[in-house]
């Protein structure tokens, strides 16, 4: 009974006054979530892990700092991040990520593969002889000679 009339006594802040008892329970839920290592749960990883789950927890964040204190909704953002980096760690997706190379990383790779090439004999006496698209247009010369075929009908042995 002492202890509730001191706290009578004692002024607090309206800060601490406005806070609801659900808004007290979901703040120490939140910070109990961020200091200990709790492993999302496989099955629900997934879910968390995608778009679809992505844009839910944007939507409980919004709905946090307008329904609620606002410190809850900082809190809760928080929350989001750690319940994204170990539900990815349970997916997988964080070692994808990790494991994939940059794309500069994969270009030198190639280039090492593939060493250069050199131009051949061939290709220097082709290129001089016959550059393609600067030598000059075919012309087609219409002379008189018509050739003439015998007809070889029933010329088969057969």
């Amino acid at each position: 009974m002492n202890i509730m009339n001191t706290m009578k006594t004692m002024k607090l802040p309206s800060f601490i006054k406005s806070v609801s008892s659900s808004e007290a329970v979901l703040f120490v839920l939140f910070v109990l979530y961020i200091i200990f290592p709790i492993n999302t749960p496989a099955l629900f990883a997934p879910y968390v892990d995608s778009a679809l789950g992505m844009v839910f927890m944007f939507c409980v964040t919004v709905a946090l700092f307008l329904y609620t204190n606002p410190i809850l909704g900082v809190l809760y953002i928080f929350v989001a991040y750690e319940l994204l980096r170990r539900s990815a760690t349970v997916t997988g997706r964080a070692a994808i990520v990790q494991y994939t190379p940059t794309q500069a990383k994969k270009d030198v790779e190639l280039k090492a593969m593939n060493a250069p090439t050199y131009t051949t004999l061939e290709e220097v006496v082709i290129a001089e002889r016959a550059p393609i698209g600067v030598s000059e247009p075919i012309t087609f010369m219409d002379s008189g000679f018509k050739p003439v075929a015998d007809k070889i009908v029933g010329a088969s042995m057969f």
